[in-house]
């Protein structure tokens, strides 16, 4: 019964720490739009060091894909591609500890 309840809650942490990751994706995929339509903050070191944590934790984990996923015409599917093997991951690695 414990080793269920302690397999429950590492499921239950992996799968957050997963969700967060996909959150932080789609935040710095939305910034770097807003940023190609030319809207961008003036300086400030909160939003530098925003977009810098942004950058810094998720750019290692789209040129994985960027080295797969060539750009079609100015189009980066690389976040897509991304955000779909984190999905799969998830659902592997929940069931395969919960099950």
């Amino acid at each position: 019964m414990l080793l269920a309840s302690a397999r429950g809650d590492i499921a239950g942490v992996i799968s957050a720490i997963i969700y967060v990751y996909e959150i932080l994706i789609i935040v710095f995929i939305v910034v770097q739009l807003l940023f190609a339509a030319g809207l961008r903050p003036p300086y400030s070191r909160a939003s530098n060091a925003v977009l810098q944590f942004l950058r810094d934790t998720v750019e290692p984990y789209l040129r994985l894909f960027r080295r797969f996923l060539p750009s079609f015409g100015g189009w980066d599917f690389s976040p897509i591609l991304a955000l779909i093997s984190l999905q799969l991951i998830n659902s592997i690695v929940v069931e395969g500890i919960i099950g």
